[in-house]
Formats: structure tokens, sequence, C-alpha cells
């Protein structure tokens, strides 16, 4: 039988996720597989709790990898914290805004919405209106909303809820390792994100964090947390202590990636990596611009990592994108919801953000607008 992965090609990965890999990264998912409860491993797992709690700026106890792709992060933030009946407030400017919603209400919440336009940033003024008089269980935003390239005011948003009984939960999934995120800073309670984003690993787990507040929420539960894989109560166990208690098996050479891929954020300096995005964003749209191009989102509020530019009048999404895939092997994402067929996202996430590939890219696609 033909073994289709030798075929495989490397493709420059420029869309909305997963990312570029780094070499050390592919080479760390070859190390040799060890048990889930083995001794060395446990060192691992350590150091990725330490790891990641420098990279998110928290003293979580509470801040591990989720066995799942940031959607599972997403679900188990939302599945830990919620009973059937709780009052939740989701502020929503595009797709994973709105996937927040239909995760709380599956869950029997009460869920309450403030929507801005997509591509614009959430308005703390009208967050503030509308916590006038009502305390919220949970109050959720996307930092980075992928779907759109909007970076939203989590840190404003989390002053407005100082003092209050209300728990933040914020979506990092790509904005974790592009930009600063701050979570013990923003006062935020809940926090999830990927590893095929800014942290360039294979997709596959979630890293999530919760604050002593939250944990305090998980376990005084009146109800059994709904989602076995995902209780946090039991997963716990797992990952802290002297005696490990078997909940699942680990991926354990994915762990080995996300172990690799955090060490060269940290080696590099985070500050380092943050400017590192900031740079080549800056050229590519400064690229993208010097072609006649126009960028959906206002400077201010711009995503470095991802960046989406308006599709010129008359020009086929799908044959552009097809003709970079096909042609240069590079690959951009496509518009969403309300902007599909009207914009391009354009990801310079973790190791794909270098120069070398926003001048490869500028490159084909002028040759690509040109036919």
């Amino acid at each position: 039988m033909k073994n289709l992965l030798n075929n495989v090609e490397e493709v420059l990965l420029m869309g909305p996720g997963p990312s570029c890999v780094a070499g050390p990264v592919y080479d760390a998912l070859g190390v040799y597989t060890l048990g889930h409860l083995d001794p060395y491993f446990i060192k691992i797992m350590d150091e990725i709790k330490v790891l990641l709690r420098k990279l998110m700026k928290t003293n979580n106890r509470l801040t591990i990898p989720v066995s799942g792709t940031g959607s599972a992060g997403m679900e188990a933030c939302f599945v830990n914290l919620i009973e059937p009946g709780d009052e939740v407030l989701i502020l929503i400017n595009g797709v994973f805004g709105t996937r927040m919603k239909d995760v709380a209400t599956r869950l029997g919440a009460e869920v309450d919405t403030l929507e801005f336009e997509w591509g614009k940033p959430v308005e703390p003024a009208k967050v503030e209106e509308k916590l006038k008089g009502k305390t919220y269980k949970i109050v959720a935003v996307v930092h980075a909303e992928t779907s759109t390239g909007v970076r939203n005011p989590v840190k404003n948003i989390g002053k407005l809820l100082e003092g209050k009984d209300s728990l933040f939960l914020v979506d990092t999934v790509t904005s974790l390792g592009g930009i600063n995120v701050d979570m013990d800073g923003w006062g935020v309670d809940a926090m999830y994100s990927g590893t095929q984003k800014c942290l360039s690993c294979p997709p596959g787990l979630s890293p999530v964090s919760f604050s002593e507040r939250a944990l305090e929420v998980i376990m005084n539960r009146k109800t059994k947390v709904p989602n076995w894989y995902l209780d946090m109560s039991m997963i716990v166990n797992y990952w802290e202590g002297n005696k490990r208690a078997y909940h699942h098996t680990a991926p354990i050479n994915m762990l080995y990636a996300l172990y690799q891929a955090l060490l060269l954020i940290i080696e590099e300096g985070m500050d380092s990596v943050f400017n590192r995005h900031l740079e080549n964003h800056t050229k590519l749209v400064k690229g993208l611009e010097n072609m006649g191009l126009e960028m959906l989102v206002e400077p201010r509020y711009r995503l470095p990592m991802l960046n989406s530019v308006k599709i010129p009048a008359g020009t086929d999404d799908g044959d552009v994108r097809s003709r970079l895939r096909n042609e240069h092997k590079i690959e951009i994402g496509a518009g969403l919801g309300p902007l599909a067929g009207k914009i391009w996202r354009i990801g310079l996430m973790g190791h794909t953000a270098r120069e070398e590939n926003v001048e490869r890219f500028l490159k084909a696609l002028k040759e690509v607008l040109k036919r």
C-alpha cells in the first residue's frame, strides 16, 4: 500500500493556524515515549507548568495543558465553571465569541450577549453600561479575535470587574506567545489558549489556567462537571502533588513538543518574541499597502499575528488562495461568517513571523494578483 506521508510537502503556513513548527519541536515529537506516570515524565510535566505560568504571567497553581485543541480548552473553562441557570455575559465581535455563546448555552446557562461589529473592538464603555446593576457569574471575551484580526481591550474590561463577584474568562488562543498576556495583572480568572498558533507547536494541546477563586468555584459545585474528560477537579490530581492519580493517558510526545516550544520562546526572550511579531507585521502591512490593498482593522486595534486584508473588487478569493497554495506552497486563510469572500486572513504566528517569510509571501501575492 502506498504511504501517503511520503508525499507530504512543506507548506509555508501563513493562515490563521496552524503555524510553522521549528525543527527542535519536530525533534521533540520523536523522543522516546515514556509512561504517563513515569517519574521522569512527571518532571517534564512540572517544568511545563512553570513555563506556562511565566508566559501567561500568572501564579495560578492550576496552570496546565488540556489534552485537546484550543476548543477543548474553551470547553474546559466553561464546563467546569457553569452550572445550569448561571448568568453569563459573552462579549462578541467575531466567530469565537459566538462559539463561546454556543458552548455556554449548551451547558444550560442563562446567556446574555453584547455584540459589536466584526472588525471593530469591544467597547469598554458599553460593557460598563451593561454591567450596571447586574452581577454575572461569568463575563467572557476573546483577547485576539482570529476571525477578524482585532485585539480586544482585555485589561480595560478586567478593570470594570475589579471588586465584583463575576469570574473573568478570556480566550488567548491566538495571542499567547505573540503579544503580552498578563493573566494576574488583568484580573483574569480562567484563561485558555492553543499550541498551534504563536506557540508554534502542532495542534493537540490547550494551555489553561484557573485562579484560586475559579478553582474554589469548581471544587464547590452543586452538580458534577458534566464532561468527565475535562473535569478539572479530577485532572488536578494528575498534574499536582507527590502522588499523581491517573485520569487519562496524556499525549506524551505532544507534551514533549509543547515543552520544547515553550523553551524556545523563553530562550529567545518573551519581549524579543513580541517585537519580532510586531516588526514583521509592520513589514507585511507596508508591503500590502504598497500593492494598493487595504487592511480591515484600524491600526491601533490590529493584531500583529493575524492580519485581515480586504479582497480587491473583482478578485476571485478562492482562485488567489488556490494559486498561492499550489504554485507557491503558501497557505493563507479565508474570511468567516459575514466576512467570507471579503477578506484574506494572513497569519504571522510564532516561527512563521520571520522577515524571509513576509518577503516570500508578498512576492508571491504580487505575482498571483498580476495574473
